[in-house]
């Protein structure tokens, strides 16, 4: 296996890597999305070789910058370019295959990949500003890929404490808007690495709940967590990884807020300060 590594934003940008699927056990919170294949029956596989990354140590250092000594993965959603290379099959974890990765939703001319970009760049400032050493998936928003199986490879090679995924959603229902958090119930980290998932979602809402964005109101049943195992970069990781649809771009509330770049910023520091609570 060989990765490249470059710097985009200040942060570290690895890519290159190639990972391959192992099925782990089922945890959940609510109904994943129904698909069209069935499910294959699934192996039991031996106890995860995950285990949490020890806290720093605590010095002054640490008492002003948290993140101190944490890797955190952040994966700006989609591509800037879309091309048909683009829709070739990749393994998504769980037996399935899914395209190589998706050109996102929009809401009017402003798409989920530029919305994910922009609050990326932010977010990117404030984990290092806390000490936090950041690995990103794709280094603009000008580019095609890398495709979303090769993502959960860049967390993975990262050794990363934690793997945050940027998006937006496209629910076209009256009245559908607000957040959720999608968490992944066949990671093939284990048992443990989703329960861990589950715990970041958690520490997650309670920061994002005060961004005045509104929970979900047609996913998640009020939680704002939803449980799927048809995400591939989720999947296919190793280490807690959450997915973040915050808001709905068809909604006009929601886009609103999502072209504010002061509503961004403090979306940023809520992810900074949900990670921070997660992994104190």
């Amino acid at each position: 296996m060989r990765c490249f590594v470059t710097l985009a934003l200040g942060a570290v940008l690895l890519a290159g890597c190639t990972a391959a699927p192992v099925p782990g056990p089922t945890a959940g919170l609510s109904t994943a999305a129904a698909t069209t294949s069935a499910t294959p029956t699934r192996t039991p596989t031996a106890s995860p070789s995950w285990t949490p990354a020890p806290t720093p140590a605590i010095t002054a250092r640490t008492l002003v910058k948290p993140l101190a000594g944490r890797r955190i993965v952040v994966d700006p959603g989609h591509n800037g370019l879309w091309t048909t290379a683009l829709n070739r099959q990749v393994p998504a974890g769980n037996g399935f295959t899914k395209a190589c990765n998706t050109s996102g939703t929009a809401g009017g001319d402003y798409a989920e990949h530029a919305f994910a970009w922009q609050l990326a760049t932010v977010l990117v400032r404030q984990l290092r500003a806390q000490g936090a050493t950041v690995v990103l998936t794709r280094p603009n928003d000008t580019g095609s890929g890398p495709c979303v199986n090769v993502r959960a490879a860049i967390t993975n090679r990262a050794r990363a404490d934690a793997l945050v995924s940027l998006h937006a959603d496209g629910n076209t229902a009256p009245g559908a808007r607000g957040y959720h958090i999608i968490v992944s119930s066949t990671m093939v980290g284990g048992a443990a690495v989703e329960r861990a998932s589950v715990a970041l979602a958690r520490a997650l809402r309670t920061e994002l709940d005060d961004t005045g964005l509104p929970r979900s109101t047609y996913i998640g049943g009020g939680t704002a967590i939803h449980s799927r195992s048809d995400i591939a970069g989720l999947n296919l990781v190793r280490v807690p990884g959450v997915m973040l649809e915050l808001g709905n771009m068809r909604d006009e509330a929601d886009l609103a807020l999502q072209r504010s770049a002061s509503f961004r910023a403090k979306v940023a520091r809520a992810i900074v300060a949900g990670l921070t609570g997660a992994l104190a």
